[in-house]
């Protein structure tokens, strides 16, 4: 069985701007995502941004609304990933952004961003160089810092 990862919205803009969405279609994992983020990759596409939100990833609805507090140092977007994690008990979850991988991990939660998967898409043979594709993602607008691009370049014998 697939394991399930709750999925933010920075990733998948992130490996959309990378034209590589169909590789997390191939990873052996089951993507789920809250109505918030949904709506916030919806809401993009209708101003002309170029990533649709990707019809394999399973959309939920949460129990409850992320609170208050937890709105306070989050988007509602990482908000909703978290809270949809902890209901469902998934144990892990998909961000970028590093307010939010924080706090996903002092919920206990294990944390992967869209780096960590397009390594493990390379790892398992899907794509054979990654390189090319992080540098789509920089002209496209996508952030990641100098030292952990040159990391993970390494880690994927690029570097």
């Amino acid at each position: 069985m697939d394991e399930r990862i709750v999925i933010n919205t920075g990733p998948v803009i992130a490996l959309g701007k990378m034209g590589c969405l169909y590789l997390l279609e191939q990873l052996p994992y089951t993507f789920i995502t809250p109505e918030p983020v949904k709506r916030e990759i919806d809401a993009g596409t209708l101003i002309g941004r170029p990533v649709e939100f990707p019809t394999f990833v399973e959309v939920v609805s949460l129990a409850e609304f992320p609170s208050k507090l937890t709105l306070l140092n989050l988007d509602l977007g990482e908000a909703a990933v978290i809270q949809a994690a902890i209901e469902l008990n998934i144990e892990r979850v998909c961000i970028d952004e590093v307010k939010g991988r924080r706090a996903a991990s002092a919920s206990g939660l294990s944390v992967i961003g869209s780096l960590g998967l397009l390594g493990r898409a390379k790892q398992l043979g899907l794509t054979t160089e990654v390189r090319p594709l992080l540098q789509i993602a920089q002209e496209q607008g996508s952030y990641y810092k100098a030292a952990l691009v040159e990391q993970f370049l390494k880690e994927m014998g690029e570097g």
